[in-house]
């Protein structure tokens, strides 16, 4: 596909990947729409970004919510080509520990966010996709790029929750690269390891050389090279799996050869 004017919905825009994605999606010409829930980082990011880039407020979770996100992308930009599902949430309680078992809700909010949110959003974009006239010669109006982790394969101690909904993107990637097919539209997941976003860092954005200090033994774990990921680097995945029109049904890994430990 190519990139330039095409119209690219992410949702966890406004930090992390999301964030490093819409900036690379950008550069290389393309339409933007922000799906977060964090209005200061939103705006800021689509204001830095120009009219190309705007932002929607809207839970992941929520039908009514990521559908009035498309009703406005659609009246802005009239199409949606790229969906980029990154929004995100994980926690660390063992199953049965020193508080008791895993508490059932906080298990329900991290499959609901992770897992059913980017079902929720893949599903209404699909509906717009299948509306677009062809852009190549294969008959492609569509791509999807999930976002699941490495900890859908080797889940820590703490991780049941966090890996059962990472896992449930992996296994859901192919099913729905079928179904879709027959749309032109492709299904690709990213699967990344260490990678230096905010929920890695207790919500800061940037890697300082203090944060760098504490997680400096997290990422001398990495095989090569030795040090967590950049968010351009899944980004740059990103751009790979849009561009490239024969990736489909795939799970990407991109964390430098890590295989997680139990903990």
């Amino acid at each position: 596909m190519e990139m330039q004017d095409k119209v690219a919905v992410v949702t966890g825009g406004a930090s992390g990947l999301g964030r490093a994605t819409v900036k690379r999606f950008a550069a290389a010409g393309m339409k933007c729409v922000i799906f977060d829930m964090n209005d200061e980082k939103g705006n800021t990011l689509a204001n830095e970004l120009g009219d190309g880039v705007i932002f929607q407020h809207v839970n992941v979770t929520d039908e009514d919510s990521v559908k009035a996100g498309i009703a406005e992308t659609m009246g802005v930009f009239g199409a949606i080509h790229v969906n980029c599902n990154f929004a995100g949430i994980g926690n660390a309680i063992r199953t049965m520990g020193k508080k008791g078992p895993f508490p059932l809700d906080a298990f329900k909010l991290i499959i609901d966010v992770n897992l059913v949110g980017t079902f929720n959003v893949l599903r209404l974009c699909s509906e717009q996709m299948a509306n677009n006239e062809p852009f190549n010669k294969d008959g492609g109006r569509g791509a999807i790029i999930n976002t699941a982790s490495i900890a859908a394969y080797e889940g820590q101690i703490g991780q049941a929750a966090y890996s059962a909904s990472k896992g449930g993107i992996v296994g859901m990637t192919l099913p729905i690269a079928r179904d879709l097919a027959v749309l032109g539209i492709r299904v690709n997941t990213i699967v990344p390891g260490l990678i230096a976003t905010p929920l890695m860092m207790g919500g800061a954005e940037e890697l300082t050389p203090e944060i760098w200090e504490f997680l400096k033994p997290l990422g001398e774990q990495v095989l090569f090279p030795r040090r967590l990921g950049d968010p351009d680097e899944i980004a740059h995945v990103a751009q790979t799996l849009v561009e490239n029109d024969y990736m489909n049904g795939e799970c990407v890994r991109m964390d430098g050869g890590i295989r997680m430990q139990p903990k």
